[in-house]
């Protein structure tokens, strides 16, 4: 396609474009007498997009000048018309849970069910390695930190779960936090190594999470053990996986940036997986929440744990999967 045939084709979408961004922006330069029609978010993020693709195809044919020139600027004012008109305060947030979230985790399955396989399948085979072969511990932690476990897991201890250097639940609750944040982040960060680093991290906690479960359900603490991690896991194990996912779509978007730059590619994939991001650090907050109170405490029957344990289960797994379903 030549230059000018390229223009000639596509003139029509960009005087579109320039139309409603100068609307909403307030420039009432160019007056008509016909009622212009109502602006369409949608129409204008797809307008967007085919002129950020318009602009990646000029650059790579070297086309003239004036036509990168003016896609050019297209994009970048409505760059900036899109994302400076953000929504703040509650209904954002009610959005970011009800819609945006479980939507945005649909959108990216193939990332999902991947983070999932790599993180549960190491977790399995580990964890039925170290149950027949309890020394199999020691490649993944020191003998130190192995005591530890058993100690924190014992039917003796005052509150299960808790580190001999934090006195109450709330000391916990802390501890919880960073810790769980921080191998989410891990996760989702290290996909920046084209997805190499999500994928080793994910496979990383879950051999160490299957040599864990292993060894204390060897030891004879997998009642203990059990009860503790049953609840908050459908919130905790479900954040990391998903942060890995996000992490995943990262890498993915660096491999194989389509007619995109890389740049643009890595842009537009981080705005997509920031949303799972910030659905991620609200389960773990609630991870952290149900671990440090609810999972700790000996004095609950544990029917009544393995029973709170699916409600929370069921509710993760039905959330994700329906929710915003109608919306979207």
């Amino acid at each position: 396609m030549s230059p000018l045939q390229f223009e000639t084709e596509y003139q029509a979408e960009w005087s579109e474009l320039q139309s409603m961004l100068a609307r909403l922006q307030g420039n009432t330069s160019v007056k008509s007498k016909d009622k212009p029609p109502p602006l369409s978010g949608d129409r204008l993020a797809k307008l967007y997009r085919r002129a950020c693709e318009h602009l990646a195809l000029a650059r790579a044919r070297a086309y003239p000048a004036h036509i990168i020139e003016l896609l050019d600027q297209i994009t970048a004012d409505a760059h900036q018309v899109i994302y400076s008109r953000r929504e703040f305060g509650v209904a954002r947030l009610v959005k970011l849970v009800t819609q945006d979230f479980p939507c945005s985790v649909r959108a990216h399955a193939r990332y999902v069910w991947l983070a999932t396989a790599v993180f549960v399948v190491p977790l399995l085979v580990m964890g039925l390695l170290v149950h027949t072969q309890p020394e199999l511990i020691l490649s993944v932690v020191d003998p130190q930190t192995a005591a530890q476990y058993e100690d924190m897991y014992s039917t003796h201890s005052e509150s299960i779960g808790r580190r001999r250097d934090a006195n109450t639940d709330m000391a916990m609750f802390g501890f919880y936090i960073r810790n769980n944040i921080g191998v989410a982040f891990q996760c989702f960060a290290s996909g920046l190594l084209a997805g190499i680093g999500s994928l080793f991290f994910l496979a990383f906690n879950g051999v160490q999470a299957g040599a864990i479960a292993g060894y204390l359900t060897e030891r004879g603490l997998g009642t203990t053990f059990y009860s503790f991690v049953v609840t908050h896991a459908a919130f905790e194990l479900t954040a990391i996986v998903l942060s890995g996912a996000a992490g995943l779509r990262i890498g993915h978007s660096i491999l194989a940036p389509g007619r995109q730059t890389r740049t643009q590619s890595l842009v537009a994939a981080s705005r997509e997986s920031i949303v799972i991001v910030y659905g991620c650090a609200g389960m773990l907050l609630i991870a952290a929440a149900i671990e440090a109170f609810w999972s700790s405490a000996q004095w609950i029957p544990l029917p009544v744990k393995y029973s709170m344990a699916a409600i929370c289960w069921i509710a993760v797994l039905a959330y994700l999967a329906w929710q915003g379903r109608r919306a979207s």
